[in-house]
């Protein structure tokens, strides 16, 4: 059983470390192996190990020579015994008294121990004389200098991407061990919604928040199932919630977690599952649920559009990551700013604004607000790159005041 303090508001540090203190461990059935072409976005499941040496042999780091150090004396000139190219080693006899002329990333031949650039090199019939010192060993790279054979180049848990697929692909990696999918059902409730596209009647609205949800679910890699639009009934909603149970990991609905007479998820989650905690002190976004069914666990999303995306990604986001195994994800860092416009503010809830920063002519950094913040005002968020984070007790903010700014991650930038 779920030990929550579900009486009062709590703060947002603390549901989150309540949800994170439930995550269940994953196994080895919540892991399969991909072909790399198709692990693109999935989360390693266990340490990729690189099965060669990078570099795989010692090669040149320059265009130059290969040389023994010790047929390098002052006033030698060295003739040129044959040629090394990326791709095409030197394989020759090799006399003492000699170099090899070698192009970057050529294997360095056999016996040598240097390299020098050949722009310190002077050319003429008799053969090559060098203008600097050289050391042993310079410009060389040696095998496994970069990685080393059963080195660890990926831990478990990071989303592969373009920055660690070509990483894999360089090393010979055909198949990776990834997490499988997390599995998510959406639905909204309400009377006064309808399905994009569908015509209006009086005191309907578009159900934009589980279009917005779907999306985002999407953008973090999970199979979601969608069940729609669920009336204000409550039979209606334990169907919806048992069906969405037996499916999946995680059920999300939006809308019907506040505290009208129509908002029957509470009563629904008293009776199908447990509820973790009801109200967050923060704002947008008080009326947040979250808690578990039978099978899977749940988040209660506020029926307001803005209200919804915001809970959504400073909660739910870092949920599913954690429940996905990518435990290399976080937000990005918050950063300091000069707010140059006010900002209106009552103590009491920790407040995410939305905002605009951008660097001034001076190089400072610099954020005003996208304008009206009401719950229902979504365009905000077009026009915003950033929350402005202010402190549960802060009050109104003057222009000129520093504040802190929590730049949006690529669930929210165009």
């Amino acid at each position: 059983m779920m030990e929550f303090n579900t009486a009062g508001l709590i703060s947002l540090q603390e549901a989150l470390d309540k949800m994170r203190a439930y995550v269940p461990k994953k196994t080895a059935q919540d892991a399969e192996s991909l072909p790399l072409a198709t692990a693109a976005g999935r989360i390693t499941a266990a340490p990729v190990l690189s099965p060669i040496f990078v570099p795989p042999f010692d090669n040149s780091a320059m265009d130059g020579y290969a040389l023994r150090i010790e047929d390098l004396h002052e006033g030698a000139v060295l003739p040129v015994a044959g040629k090394a190219f990326a791709g095409a080693p030197f394989h020759g006899e090799w006399p003492a008294g000699t170099c090899i002329r070698i192009m970057t990333g050529a294997p360095v031949p056999a016996g040598a121990d240097t390299v020098i650039m050949q722009e310190q090199a002077e050319v003429s019939d008799a053969g090559i004389r060098f203008t600097a010192t050289a050391q042993k060993g310079q410009n060389i790279r040696l095998m496994g200098d970069d990685i080393k054979q059963g080195d660890s180049v990926l831990p478990a848990g990071v989303r592969l991407g373009a920055a660690e697929l070509p990483l894999l692909a360089s090393l010979g990696v055909t198949e990776v061990q990834v997490w499988k999918p997390l599995k998510v059902a959406v639905f909204s409730t309400g009377d006064e919604l309808q399905p994009v596209g569908t015509p209006l009647q009086e005191g309907q609205i578009y159900d934009t928040n589980r279009f917005a949800v779907r999306l985002m679910l999407e953008q973090l890699g999970c199979t979601v199932l969608d069940l729609g639009i669920i009336r204000d009934d409550p039979q209606a909603l334990r169907k919806a919630f048992e069906e969405a149970n037996e499916f999946v990991d995680l059920v999300i609905s939006s809308g019907g977690v506040s505290v009208g007479e129509a908002d029957y998820t509470k009563q629904m989650l008293d009776e199908l599952g447990e509820i973790g905690f009801w109200k967050l002190a923060m704002k947008p976004g008080k009326p947040f649920a979250f808690g578990k069914l039978k099978d899977s666990w749940f988040c209660g999303l506020p029926g307001n559009p803005v209200s919804a995306a915001l809970t959504f990604y400073q909660l739910v986001q870092p949920f599913i990551a954690q429940l996905s195994g990518h435990s290399a994800w976080q937000f990005p860092p918050r950063l300091k700013a000069k707010a140059v416009t006010p900002l209106k503010k009552s103590p009491g809830r920790l407040d995410f604004q939305r905002g605009i920063f951008s660097t001034n002519a001076e190089g400072q950094l610099e954020v005003r607000t996208t304008g009206h913040q009401g719950s229902h005002v979504f365009s905000s968020f077009s026009q915003a790159n950033c929350f402005i984070v202010l402190e549960r007790e802060r009050d109104n903010v003057t222009a000129g005041e520093i504040v802190e700014v929590e730049p949006f991650n690529a669930l929210l930038r165009s």
